[in-house]
Parts: structure tokens; sequence; C-alpha cells
């Protein structure tokens, strides 16, 4: 399977590959912060249901962040591809 793999690679330049891996990190970097923030975010409102309003609103806070952030490294692997 992993022969198979790497033939398939022969063809792809190292800057393709390079951003394919690039955007790849980054998405599941970004999944990982993002069900780590709401699992979080509910074990602290379980805790203290009284402070829910300001918990998910912390939460969502570092959620919308972490999105952009998510977003700005694709655009930058897709804008390194182009320039590069």
């Amino acid at each position: 399977m992993l022969i198979n793999m790497l033939n398939m690679l022969q063809g792809v330049g190292g800057e393709t590959l390079g951003v394919g891996i690039g955007i790849g990190l980054a998405l599941v970097g970004a999944g990982l912060g993002l069900g780590r923030i709401g699992g979080e975010a509910a074990t602290a409102i379980a805790r203290q249901p009284e402070a829910a309003n300001d918990i998910r609103g912390t939460a969502l806070l570092v959620a919308f962040l972490m999105e952009g952030a998510t977003i700005i490294a694709v655009i930058m692997a897709l804008v390194a591809k182009i320039v590069g």
C-alpha cells in the first residue's frame, strides 16, 4: 500500500505536496482544537450551570478566533502554491 502511494506521488512536485500537508495540518489542528473547546465548555457548564452564558460566550469567541486563524493558514498555503 505504501509503495502504491509513493508511486502516485512521483509526478507531484514538492511544493504541491507541501501545500497539501500544510492545509491538512491546519485543518486537523483546528478540528482538534474546536473539539477540545466544545468539550471543555460543556464540562464547565455542567460544573457551574449558573455561569453558562459567560462560558458559552468565551468558548464561542475562542472558536471564532481559531476558525479565523485556520482560514488564514489555508489561504496562505494556497497563495504560497500560486506564487511559488
